[in-house]
């Protein structure tokens, strides 16, 4: 049960928008929502779902968490998307400088490194949480897809943060080759030059939807 959801009943939410379309469940989860974001972190295929919701509320808040690592691609691309899609985006950023972790741990500690963990919480977690304080949002898109990781397996279309804000994936279902024939039907760009530094390996959770 969620505060900000009293009403819902989840599991027979999630039966009840198997088979349906994103838009479909787009315009279903914004049915519920009074302060809806959308996150997103401009990787590979996050055009798809920025277009996706915008084109449905075309003002809604877009989270970018950006931790100060990303390519100069991922940057420039950032930059097309929001320009193209006129896009409302808030940008938080982590309270400490990359020079500063430079210093105290010696750049990007390996995933083996104990200071990983704090090192993902000062460049993601933090901002995040930081970010869901300030904005209180009740519904939070996001791009997740049951392909990319084990965990993200044992997910579904709709769950629950640790807040009780309603995470909504549209694409949840969806395949690189759905996405890519979104993108071409759609004219949106794509950029694969990006880089994760909390994550290291594509196949790790970063801790976003396994601890938020």
């Amino acid at each position: 049960m969620s505060q900000l959801h009293p009403n819902l009943d989840i599991d027979l939410a999630n039966q009840e928008l198997k088979g349906k379309s994103p838009e479909e469940i787009v315009a279903w989860a914004l049915s519920q929502a009074k302060n809806p974001i959308i996150t997103t972190n401009f990787r590979p295929y996050e055009s798809a779902i920025l277009h996706l919701v915008a084109k449905q509320r075309p003002d809604i808040t877009v989270l970018w968490v950006d931790s100060g690592y990303n390519t100069d691609a991922t940057y420039q691309f950032a930059n097309k998307v929001i320009r193209d899609l006129n896009l409302n985006v808030i940008t938080y950023i982590p309270k400490q400088t990359a020079a500063y972790r430079d210093a105290t741990m010696n750049g990007i500690p390996g995933i083996d490194n104990p200071q990983h963990d704090e090192f993902t919480d000062q460049v993601k977690l933090e901002p995040f949480r930081r970010a869901l304080d300030e904005l209180k949002p009740d519904v939070w898109f996001n791009a997740i897809r049951k392909d990319q990781t084990e965990f993200r397996q044992g997910l579904d279309v709709l769950s629950l943060s640790k807040d009780g804000v309603l995470k909504v994936a549209p694409l949840f279902e969806k395949t690189d080759a759905d996405l890519d024939a979104y993108l071409e039907e759609h004219n949106l760009p794509n950029e694969f030059d990006y880089f994760d530094p909390t994550k290291v390996e594509e196949h790790r959770e970063c801790g976003l939807h396994t601890q938020l």
